[in-house]
Protein backbone atom coordinates (compact mmCIF):
# COMPACT_ATOMS: atom_id res chain seq x y z
CA UNK A 1 0.00 0.00 0.00
CA UNK A 2 0.97 3.64 -0.42
CA UNK A 3 -0.24 6.74 1.42
CA UNK A 4 -0.91 10.37 0.64
CA UNK A 5 -2.38 13.46 2.29
CA UNK A 6 -5.82 14.74 1.28
CA UNK A 7 -8.37 17.35 2.29
CA UNK A 8 -11.86 15.82 2.45
CA UNK A 9 -15.25 17.46 2.98
CA UNK A 10 -16.81 17.18 6.45
CA UNK A 11 -19.35 14.70 5.13
CA UNK A 12 -17.55 12.27 2.86
CA UNK A 13 -18.00 8.73 1.57
CA UNK A 14 -15.70 6.04 0.14
CA UNK A 15 -16.51 7.35 -3.31
CA UNK A 16 -15.56 10.87 -2.19
CA UNK A 17 -12.17 9.58 -1.03
CA UNK A 18 -11.55 7.83 -4.35
CA UNK A 19 -12.45 11.00 -6.23
CA UNK A 20 -10.06 13.03 -4.06
CA UNK A 21 -7.23 10.56 -4.70
CA UNK A 22 -7.78 10.64 -8.45
CA UNK A 23 -7.83 14.47 -8.43
CA UNK A 24 -4.66 14.60 -6.32
CA UNK A 25 -2.68 11.91 -8.19
CA UNK A 26 -2.55 10.41 -11.69
CA UNK A 27 -4.85 7.55 -10.65
CA UNK A 28 -8.25 6.44 -11.99
CA UNK A 29 -11.01 5.72 -9.48
CA UNK A 30 -11.51 2.17 -10.73
CA UNK A 31 -7.82 1.37 -10.11
CA UNK A 32 -8.13 1.93 -6.38
CA UNK A 33 -8.67 -1.20 -4.29
CA UNK A 34 -8.44 -1.10 -0.50
CA UNK A 35 -8.65 2.30 1.24
CA UNK A 36 -7.52 2.84 4.81
CA UNK A 37 -7.81 6.12 6.69
CA UNK A 38 -4.67 6.64 8.78
CA UNK A 39 -5.20 10.11 10.21
CA UNK A 40 -8.10 12.56 10.31
CA UNK A 41 -8.10 16.06 11.80
CA UNK A 42 -11.03 18.44 11.73
CA UNK A 43 -10.18 22.00 10.66
CA UNK A 44 -12.35 24.99 9.90
CA UNK A 45 -11.50 26.32 6.46
CA UNK A 46 -11.83 30.14 6.19
CA UNK A 47 -13.62 30.14 9.54
CA UNK A 48 -16.77 28.78 7.93
CA UNK A 49 -16.35 25.43 6.20
CA UNK A 50 -15.46 22.30 8.21
CA UNK A 51 -13.10 19.93 6.39
CA UNK A 52 -10.85 17.03 7.33
CA UNK A 53 -7.10 17.01 6.78
CA UNK A 54 -6.34 13.35 6.29
CA UNK A 55 -3.67 10.81 5.55
CA UNK A 56 -5.06 7.98 3.43
CA UNK A 57 -3.48 4.65 2.48
CA UNK A 58 -4.68 2.84 -0.61
CA UNK A 59 -3.64 -0.06 -2.79
CA UNK A 60 -3.16 -0.37 -6.54
CA UNK A 61 -1.24 -2.89 -8.55
CA UNK A 62 2.36 -3.35 -7.40
CA UNK A 63 3.75 -1.84 -10.58
CA UNK A 64 1.48 1.23 -10.38
CA UNK A 65 2.38 1.80 -6.74
CA UNK A 66 6.09 1.66 -7.57
CA UNK A 67 5.55 4.27 -10.27
CA UNK A 68 3.63 6.60 -7.96
CA UNK A 69 6.32 6.35 -5.29
CA UNK A 70 8.52 8.34 -7.63
CA UNK A 71 6.27 11.34 -6.84
CA UNK A 72 8.02 11.61 -3.48
CA UNK A 73 6.36 14.82 -2.31
CA UNK A 74 2.88 13.33 -2.65
CA UNK A 75 3.20 9.62 -1.96
CA UNK A 76 5.10 7.40 0.49
CA UNK A 77 5.03 3.66 1.27
CA UNK A 78 2.80 2.19 4.00
CA UNK A 79 3.26 -1.32 5.33
CA UNK A 80 0.72 -1.28 8.21
CA UNK A 81 2.67 -3.82 10.26
CA UNK A 82 1.01 -4.67 13.58
CA UNK A 83 3.02 -6.08 16.50
CA UNK A 84 2.93 -9.83 16.99
CA UNK A 85 4.53 -11.58 19.97
CA UNK A 86 7.14 -14.31 19.50
CA UNK A 87 6.48 -17.67 21.09
CA UNK A 88 8.14 -18.07 24.47
CA UNK A 89 9.04 -20.67 27.06
CA UNK A 90 8.83 -19.53 30.70
CA UNK A 91 9.74 -22.14 33.33
CA UNK A 92 7.83 -20.02 35.84
CA UNK A 93 4.67 -18.10 35.05
CA UNK A 94 5.32 -14.34 34.73
CA UNK A 95 3.46 -12.00 37.09
CA UNK A 96 2.02 -8.60 36.25
CA UNK A 97 1.31 -6.22 39.13
CA UNK A 98 -1.44 -3.86 38.02
CA UNK A 99 -4.27 -4.15 35.48
CA UNK A 100 -4.09 -0.66 33.99
CA UNK A 101 -3.22 -0.17 30.30
CA UNK A 102 0.44 -1.12 30.70
CA UNK A 103 -0.35 -4.19 32.79
CA UNK A 104 -3.18 -5.39 30.57
CA UNK A 105 -1.17 -5.12 27.37
CA UNK A 106 1.90 -6.68 28.96
CA UNK A 107 -0.33 -9.56 30.06
CA UNK A 108 -1.92 -9.84 26.62
CA UNK A 109 1.50 -9.91 24.93
CA UNK A 110 2.77 -12.59 27.31
CA UNK A 111 -0.43 -14.60 26.92
CA UNK A 112 -0.15 -14.47 23.13
CA UNK A 113 3.41 -15.75 23.45
CA UNK A 114 2.16 -18.78 25.40
CA UNK A 115 3.46 -17.65 28.81
CA UNK A 116 0.18 -18.00 30.84
CA UNK A 117 0.71 -14.81 32.92
CA UNK A 118 -0.80 -14.10 36.32
CA UNK A 119 -2.17 -10.57 36.86
CA UNK A 120 -2.56 -9.28 40.41
CA UNK A 121 -4.66 -6.13 40.83
CA UNK A 122 -5.30 -4.39 44.15
CA UNK A 123 -8.72 -3.14 43.02
CA UNK A 124 -11.77 -4.94 41.68
CA UNK A 125 -12.92 -5.94 38.20
CA UNK A 126 -14.56 -3.21 36.10
CA UNK A 127 -18.08 -4.42 36.89
CA UNK A 128 -17.57 -4.40 40.66
CA UNK A 129 -15.41 -1.28 40.51
CA UNK A 130 -18.18 0.87 39.08
CA UNK A 131 -20.27 0.39 42.22
CA UNK A 132 -17.39 1.54 44.46
CA UNK A 133 -16.83 4.66 42.34
CA UNK A 134 -20.53 5.52 42.29
CA UNK A 135 -20.74 5.13 46.07
CA UNK A 136 -17.90 7.61 46.53
CA UNK A 137 -19.25 10.07 43.97
CA UNK A 138 -22.75 10.06 45.45
CA UNK A 139 -22.13 9.51 49.16
CA UNK A 140 -18.48 10.43 49.73
CA UNK A 141 -17.70 6.93 51.04
CA UNK A 142 -14.20 6.02 49.80
CA UNK A 143 -12.73 2.56 49.35
CA UNK A 144 -8.95 3.14 49.41
CA UNK A 145 -8.29 -0.11 47.52
CA UNK A 146 -10.85 0.37 44.74
CA UNK A 147 -11.61 3.79 43.29
CA UNK A 148 -10.90 5.97 40.23
CA UNK A 149 -7.17 5.21 40.58
CA UNK A 150 -7.24 1.52 41.55
CA UNK A 151 -9.05 -1.30 39.80
CA UNK A 152 -9.16 -3.11 36.48
CA UNK A 153 -8.40 -0.75 33.61
CA UNK A 154 -6.53 1.77 35.77
CA UNK A 155 -7.29 5.48 36.10
CA UNK A 156 -7.98 5.90 32.39
CA UNK A 157 -11.07 3.69 32.52
CA UNK A 158 -13.00 6.38 34.36
CA UNK A 159 -11.46 9.43 32.72
CA UNK A 160 -12.75 9.43 29.17
CA UNK A 161 -10.30 7.15 27.43
CA UNK A 162 -8.55 9.80 25.36
CA UNK A 163 -6.07 8.32 22.91
CA UNK A 164 -2.99 10.29 21.94
CA UNK A 165 -1.22 8.33 19.24
CA UNK A 166 0.93 10.70 17.15
CA UNK A 167 2.68 8.75 14.41
CA UNK A 168 1.57 5.14 14.58
CA UNK A 169 4.07 2.31 14.84
CA UNK A 170 3.39 -1.42 15.11
CA UNK A 171 2.89 -1.20 18.89
CA UNK A 172 0.29 1.57 18.73
CA UNK A 173 -1.53 -0.19 15.90
CA UNK A 174 -1.68 -3.31 18.09
CA UNK A 175 -3.23 -1.33 20.95
CA UNK A 176 -5.82 0.32 18.71
CA UNK A 177 -6.66 -2.99 17.04
CA UNK A 178 -7.34 -4.63 20.42
CA UNK A 179 -9.55 -1.74 21.50
CA UNK A 180 -11.57 -2.07 18.29
CA UNK A 181 -11.84 -5.84 18.78
CA UNK A 182 -13.15 -5.08 22.26
CA UNK A 183 -15.91 -2.80 20.98
CA UNK A 184 -14.31 0.59 20.31
CA UNK A 185 -15.35 2.57 17.24
CA UNK A 186 -13.07 2.04 14.23
CA UNK A 187 -12.48 5.81 14.03
CA UNK A 188 -9.87 5.52 16.79
CA UNK A 189 -7.49 4.21 14.12
CA UNK A 190 -7.35 7.60 12.43
CA UNK A 191 -9.00 10.36 14.46
CA UNK A 192 -6.61 12.89 16.01
CA UNK A 193 -9.20 13.42 18.77
CA UNK A 194 -9.90 9.73 19.32
CA UNK A 195 -11.49 8.63 22.55
CA UNK A 196 -13.13 5.50 23.88
CA UNK A 197 -15.67 7.01 26.29
CA UNK A 198 -16.05 6.24 30.00
CA UNK A 199 -19.34 4.46 29.27
CA UNK A 200 -17.72 2.11 26.71
CA UNK A 201 -14.33 1.52 28.35
CA UNK A 202 -15.41 -1.07 30.95
CA UNK A 203 -16.69 -3.38 28.21
CA UNK A 204 -13.49 -2.92 26.20
CA UNK A 205 -11.31 -3.66 29.23
CA UNK A 206 -13.38 -6.73 30.08
CA UNK A 207 -13.01 -8.04 26.53
CA UNK A 208 -9.20 -7.76 26.76
CA UNK A 209 -9.23 -9.56 30.11
CA UNK A 210 -11.38 -12.37 28.69
CA UNK A 211 -8.97 -12.76 25.76
CA UNK A 212 -6.01 -13.03 28.15
CA UNK A 213 -7.85 -15.69 30.17
CA UNK A 214 -8.76 -17.61 27.00
CA UNK A 215 -5.03 -17.78 26.21
CA UNK A 216 -4.17 -19.26 29.62
CA UNK A 217 -3.78 -16.09 31.70
CA UNK A 218 -5.17 -15.60 35.20
CA UNK A 219 -6.46 -12.58 37.13
CA UNK A 220 -6.43 -12.18 40.92
CA UNK A 221 -8.36 -9.11 42.09
CA UNK A 222 -8.20 -7.44 45.53
CA UNK A 223 -4.55 -8.50 45.55
CA UNK A 224 -2.06 -5.79 46.58
CA UNK A 225 1.64 -6.32 45.87
CA UNK A 226 3.46 -6.16 49.21
CA UNK A 227 6.99 -7.44 48.59
CA UNK A 228 9.43 -8.95 46.13
CA UNK A 229 12.05 -11.58 46.91
CA UNK A 230 15.46 -11.30 45.29
CA UNK A 231 18.47 -13.64 45.48
CA UNK A 232 21.80 -12.82 43.88
CA UNK A 233 20.25 -9.72 42.30
CA UNK A 234 17.60 -11.87 40.61
CA UNK A 235 13.87 -12.03 41.26
CA UNK A 236 12.65 -15.32 42.70
CA UNK A 237 9.18 -14.44 43.95
CA UNK A 238 6.54 -11.87 44.77
CA UNK A 239 4.19 -11.52 47.72
CA UNK A 240 0.71 -10.04 47.77
CA UNK A 241 -2.00 -9.48 50.33
CA UNK A 242 -5.56 -10.68 49.79
CA UNK A 243 -8.39 -11.08 52.29
CA UNK A 244 -5.98 -10.42 55.14
CA UNK A 245 -3.60 -13.17 54.05
CA UNK A 246 -0.09 -12.82 52.61
CA UNK A 247 0.42 -15.12 49.65
CA UNK A 248 3.48 -15.91 47.50
CA UNK A 249 3.98 -16.48 43.80
CA UNK A 250 7.14 -18.23 42.63
CA UNK A 251 8.36 -16.29 39.57
CA UNK A 252 11.43 -14.86 37.89
CA UNK A 253 9.50 -12.22 35.90
CA UNK A 254 7.53 -9.29 37.31
CA UNK A 255 6.02 -6.59 35.10
CA UNK A 256 5.73 -3.76 37.61
CA UNK A 257 2.74 -1.81 36.26
CA UNK A 258 1.39 -0.38 39.51
CA UNK A 259 0.23 3.05 38.23
CA UNK A 260 1.09 6.53 39.49
CA UNK A 261 -1.00 6.38 42.68
CA UNK A 262 0.36 3.22 44.34
CA UNK A 263 2.38 5.35 46.73
CA UNK A 264 2.62 2.73 49.48
CA UNK A 265 4.11 0.23 47.02
CA UNK A 266 6.56 2.79 45.66
CA UNK A 267 7.76 3.65 49.19
CA UNK A 268 8.35 -0.02 49.96
CA UNK A 269 10.20 -0.60 46.70
CA UNK A 270 12.45 2.36 47.44
CA UNK A 271 13.29 0.83 50.84
CA UNK A 272 13.90 -2.44 49.04
CA UNK A 273 16.61 -0.76 46.98
CA UNK A 274 15.04 -0.08 43.58
CA UNK A 275 16.75 2.97 42.07
CA UNK A 276 14.42 5.94 41.67
CA UNK A 277 14.76 9.60 40.82
CA UNK A 278 12.48 12.61 40.87
CA UNK A 279 11.10 13.82 37.55
CA UNK A 280 9.03 16.77 36.40
CA UNK A 281 5.25 16.65 36.59
CA UNK A 282 2.28 19.02 36.65
CA UNK A 283 -0.10 20.41 39.26
CA UNK A 284 -3.13 22.56 38.64
CA UNK A 285 -6.92 22.75 38.49
CA UNK A 286 -9.83 21.68 36.27
CA UNK A 287 -11.35 24.50 34.25
CA UNK A 288 -14.96 24.24 33.03
CA UNK A 289 -16.59 26.24 30.25
CA UNK A 290 -20.05 25.69 28.74
CA UNK A 291 -19.68 23.04 26.04
CA UNK A 292 -21.58 25.09 23.46
CA UNK A 293 -19.39 28.12 24.19
CA UNK A 294 -16.21 26.12 23.49
CA UNK A 295 -17.82 24.78 20.31
CA UNK A 296 -18.56 28.34 19.21
CA UNK A 297 -15.09 29.81 19.80
CA UNK A 298 -13.37 26.86 18.10
CA UNK A 299 -15.77 26.10 15.25
CA UNK A 300 -16.89 29.73 14.81
CA UNK A 301 -19.41 30.13 11.98
CA UNK A 302 -19.34 26.38 11.37
CA UNK A 303 -20.46 25.52 14.92
CA UNK A 304 -24.03 24.77 13.83
CA UNK A 305 -22.82 22.30 11.20
CA UNK A 306 -20.20 20.34 13.17
CA UNK A 307 -21.72 17.53 15.23
CA UNK A 308 -18.80 16.55 17.50
CA UNK A 309 -17.99 18.54 20.64
CA UNK A 310 -14.86 20.66 20.27
CA UNK A 311 -11.57 19.98 22.00
CA UNK A 312 -8.43 22.07 22.44
CA UNK A 313 -4.83 21.91 23.55
CA UNK A 314 -3.08 25.02 24.83
CA UNK A 315 0.43 25.67 26.12
CA UNK A 316 2.49 28.72 27.00
CA UNK A 317 5.92 29.36 28.51
CA UNK A 318 5.94 32.17 31.06
CA UNK A 319 8.80 34.65 31.67
CA UNK A 320 9.29 32.89 35.02
CA UNK A 321 10.43 29.82 33.08
CA UNK A 322 7.37 27.79 33.95
CA UNK A 323 5.17 26.08 31.40
CA UNK A 324 1.39 26.13 31.71
CA UNK A 325 -0.63 23.74 29.57
CA UNK A 326 -3.99 22.08 29.15
CA UNK A 327 -4.17 18.33 29.68
CA UNK A 328 -6.80 15.61 29.40
CA UNK A 329 -9.39 17.87 27.76
CA UNK A 330 -12.87 16.38 28.13
CA UNK A 331 -15.42 17.89 25.72
CA UNK A 332 -18.96 17.62 27.05
CA UNK A 333 -17.73 15.91 30.20
CA UNK A 334 -17.59 16.11 33.98
CA UNK A 335 -15.00 16.67 36.69
CA UNK A 336 -14.36 13.45 38.62
CA UNK A 337 -13.65 12.76 42.30
CA UNK A 338 -10.39 10.83 41.95
CA UNK A 339 -8.65 10.42 45.31
CA UNK A 340 -7.30 7.07 46.45
CA UNK A 341 -6.34 8.18 49.96
CA UNK A 342 -8.62 9.08 52.87
CA UNK A 343 -8.68 12.75 53.85
CA UNK A 344 -7.50 13.95 50.45
CA UNK A 345 -9.07 15.58 47.41
CA UNK A 346 -8.02 14.87 43.83
CA UNK A 347 -9.81 15.89 40.63
CA UNK A 348 -9.77 14.36 37.18
CA UNK A 349 -11.98 14.61 34.10
CA UNK A 350 -14.14 12.24 32.07
CA UNK A 351 -16.52 12.16 29.13
CA UNK A 352 -18.94 9.55 27.94
CA UNK A 353 -18.68 8.53 24.28
CA UNK A 354 -21.31 11.06 23.12
CA UNK A 355 -19.50 13.96 24.87
CA UNK A 356 -22.73 15.92 25.29
CA UNK A 357 -22.74 17.02 28.97
CA UNK A 358 -23.30 20.74 29.65
CA UNK A 359 -19.67 21.61 30.42
CA UNK A 360 -16.35 20.95 28.73
CA UNK A 361 -13.38 20.67 31.07
CA UNK A 362 -9.61 20.35 30.99
CA UNK A 363 -6.78 20.28 33.48
CA UNK A 364 -4.76 23.50 33.43
CA UNK A 365 -1.38 22.44 34.74
CA UNK A 366 1.76 24.22 35.86
CA UNK A 367 5.12 22.52 35.42
CA UNK A 368 6.79 21.39 38.63
CA UNK A 369 10.49 20.50 38.43
CA UNK A 370 12.69 18.50 40.82
CA UNK A 371 14.37 21.83 41.70
CA UNK A 372 11.04 23.10 43.05
CA UNK A 373 10.98 20.29 45.58
CA UNK A 374 14.19 21.38 47.34
CA UNK A 375 14.93 17.84 48.45
CA UNK A 376 17.23 14.99 47.51
CA UNK A 377 14.48 12.49 48.31
CA UNK A 378 13.16 11.06 45.01
CA UNK A 379 9.73 10.80 46.62
CA UNK A 380 9.54 14.52 47.44
CA UNK A 381 7.08 15.04 44.57
CA UNK A 382 4.71 12.53 46.12
CA UNK A 383 4.96 14.40 49.42
CA UNK A 384 4.05 17.68 47.71
CA UNK A 385 1.05 16.04 46.05
CA UNK A 386 -0.10 14.68 49.41
CA UNK A 387 0.27 18.04 51.14
CA UNK A 388 -1.88 19.78 48.54
CA UNK A 389 -4.52 17.05 48.53
CA UNK A 390 -4.84 16.97 52.33
CA UNK A 391 -4.94 20.77 52.61
CA UNK A 392 -7.75 20.86 50.07
CA UNK A 393 -9.67 18.32 52.16
CA UNK A 394 -8.97 20.29 55.33
CA UNK A 395 -10.72 23.40 54.02
CA UNK A 396 -14.07 21.77 54.81
CA UNK A 397 -13.04 18.45 56.36
CA UNK A 398 -15.03 16.76 53.63
CA UNK A 399 -14.62 15.48 50.09
CA UNK A 400 -16.20 18.62 48.68
CA UNK A 401 -13.63 20.12 46.35
CA UNK A 402 -12.43 23.75 46.50
CA UNK A 403 -13.52 25.81 43.48
CA UNK A 404 -13.33 29.41 42.32
CA UNK A 405 -14.56 31.49 39.39
CA UNK A 406 -11.91 32.35 36.80
CA UNK A 407 -12.41 36.10 37.23
CA UNK A 408 -11.64 35.69 40.97
CA UNK A 409 -8.49 33.61 40.49
CA UNK A 410 -5.94 36.42 40.43
CA UNK A 411 -6.98 37.87 43.81
CA UNK A 412 -8.21 34.65 45.38
CA UNK A 413 -11.29 36.47 46.68
CA UNK A 414 -14.37 34.39 45.99
CA UNK A 415 -17.48 36.02 44.57
CA UNK A 416 -19.85 33.16 43.79
CA UNK A 417 -20.54 31.23 40.60
CA UNK A 418 -22.59 32.42 37.64
CA UNK A 419 -22.87 30.99 34.15
CA UNK A 420 -21.01 27.74 34.91
CA UNK A 421 -21.99 25.26 37.61
CA UNK A 422 -19.05 23.09 38.72
CA UNK A 423 -19.77 19.45 37.87
CA UNK A 424 -17.64 17.80 40.58
CA UNK A 425 -20.14 15.16 41.83
CA UNK A 426 -19.68 15.39 45.61
CA UNK A 427 -20.11 19.17 45.53
CA UNK A 428 -17.75 22.13 45.87
CA UNK A 429 -16.93 24.85 48.35
CA UNK A 430 -15.72 28.28 47.29
CA UNK A 431 -12.09 28.61 48.29
CA UNK A 432 -8.93 30.33 47.16
CA UNK A 433 -6.31 28.00 45.65
CA UNK A 434 -3.70 30.08 47.54
CA UNK A 435 -5.04 28.39 50.69
CA UNK A 436 -4.10 24.85 49.66
CA UNK A 437 -1.36 24.91 47.01
CA UNK A 438 1.90 26.80 46.47
CA UNK A 439 1.31 30.36 45.25
CA UNK A 440 3.20 29.77 42.01
CA UNK A 441 0.48 27.38 40.81
CA UNK A 442 -2.52 29.80 40.78
CA UNK A 443 -0.23 32.72 39.90
CA UNK A 444 1.05 30.85 36.84
CA UNK A 445 -2.44 29.79 35.74
CA UNK A 446 -3.63 33.39 36.03
CA UNK A 447 -0.57 34.65 34.11
CA UNK A 448 -1.18 32.11 31.32
CA UNK A 449 -4.73 33.22 30.58
CA UNK A 450 -3.86 36.18 28.30
CA UNK A 451 -1.67 33.90 26.17
CA UNK A 452 -4.38 31.24 26.04
CA UNK A 453 -6.89 33.89 25.01
CA UNK A 454 -4.54 35.06 22.25
CA UNK A 455 -4.26 31.52 20.92
CA UNK A 456 -7.98 30.80 21.27
CA UNK A 457 -9.97 34.01 21.17
CA UNK A 458 -12.63 34.01 23.86
CA UNK A 459 -10.98 31.34 26.01
CA UNK A 460 -10.80 33.77 28.93
CA UNK A 461 -14.41 33.37 30.06
CA UNK A 462 -14.83 35.17 33.39
CA UNK A 463 -17.55 32.79 34.60
CA UNK A 464 -15.50 29.64 33.93
CA UNK A 465 -15.15 27.50 37.05
CA UNK A 466 -11.83 26.19 38.37
CA UNK A 467 -11.96 23.14 40.66
CA UNK A 468 -8.91 21.67 42.31
CA UNK A 469 -6.56 20.21 42.97
CA UNK A 470 -5.41 18.25 39.90
CA UNK A 471 -2.31 16.45 41.18
CA UNK A 472 -2.28 12.96 39.65
CA UNK A 473 -1.71 13.72 35.98
CA UNK A 474 1.55 11.80 35.85
CA UNK A 475 4.11 10.21 38.11
CA UNK A 476 6.60 12.49 39.90
CA UNK A 477 9.18 9.67 39.99
CA UNK A 478 10.99 7.40 37.58
CA UNK A 479 12.00 3.87 38.56
CA UNK A 480 15.21 3.28 36.67
CA UNK A 481 15.62 0.42 34.22
CA UNK A 482 18.42 -0.76 31.96
CA UNK A 483 18.56 -1.54 28.26
CA UNK A 484 17.14 -5.00 29.04
CA UNK A 485 14.12 -3.36 30.69
CA UNK A 486 15.03 -4.57 34.18
CA UNK A 487 15.66 -2.46 37.26
CA UNK A 488 19.40 -2.35 38.13
CA UNK A 489 20.31 -5.21 40.53
CA UNK A 490 16.77 -6.60 40.20
CA UNK A 491 16.98 -8.90 37.20
CA UNK A 492 13.48 -9.96 36.20
CA UNK A 493 11.74 -6.83 37.54
CA UNK A 494 10.45 -4.63 34.70
CA UNK A 495 9.25 -1.14 35.82
CA UNK A 496 6.55 -0.29 33.32
CA UNK A 497 4.09 2.39 32.30
CA UNK A 498 2.95 5.61 33.87
CA UNK A 499 3.64 4.70 37.49
CA UNK A 500 7.26 3.91 36.69
CA UNK A 501 7.64 7.22 34.87
CA UNK A 502 7.79 5.96 31.27
CA UNK A 503 4.38 6.95 29.91
CA UNK A 504 1.76 9.66 30.10
CA UNK A 505 -1.57 8.28 28.90
CA UNK A 506 -3.47 5.19 27.82
CA UNK A 507 -1.71 4.49 24.52
CA UNK A 508 1.83 5.27 25.71
CA UNK A 509 1.27 3.14 28.83
CA UNK A 510 -0.13 0.25 26.80
CA UNK A 511 2.73 0.34 24.30
CA UNK A 512 5.28 0.45 27.10
CA UNK A 513 3.63 -2.64 28.57
CA UNK A 514 3.97 -4.43 25.25
CA UNK A 515 7.63 -3.44 24.93
CA UNK A 516 8.54 -4.59 28.44
CA UNK A 517 6.72 -7.90 27.89
CA UNK A 518 8.69 -8.20 24.65
CA UNK A 519 11.92 -7.68 26.62
CA UNK A 520 10.91 -10.47 29.01
CA UNK A 521 10.00 -12.77 26.13
CA UNK A 522 13.45 -12.24 24.56
CA UNK A 523 14.92 -13.92 27.65
CA UNK A 524 12.55 -16.87 27.37
CA UNK A 525 12.30 -17.67 23.67
CA UNK A 526 11.40 -21.19 22.59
Amino acid sequence: MIKTELVLPYRYSTDTVKEAISEHLPVCKNEINEIRLLKRELVINDGKTPVYKTTVAFSLGEEREAGLLKIKKRVSPFDGEIFSAKQSHFDKRPVIAGAGPSGLFAALTLAESGARPIVIERGLSVDERREKINTFSKLGILDIECNVQFGEGGAGTYSDGKLKTGSKDKYKLKVLEEFINGGADESIMYSTSAHLGTDKLPGIVKAIREKIISLGGEFIFSARLTDITVKNDTLVGVMYERDGQTLTLDTDTLILAIGHSARDTVCHLKEKGLHMKAKGFGIGMRIEHPREYINKIIYRDASSEVVESASYHLVTHLPSGRSVYSFCMCPGGEVVAATSEAGAIVTNGMSEYARMADNSNAAILVSVTPEDLRSDDPLAGIELQRQIESRAYGLSNSYKAPAIKLSDLKTGKCGGFSGVTPSYPIGVIEASPYDYMPDYIPESISAAMPDFNDWLSGYYYPDAALTGPETRTTSPIRIERGDDGCAPNFDGVYPTGEGAGYAGGIVSSATDGIKMAEKAIEKHLK
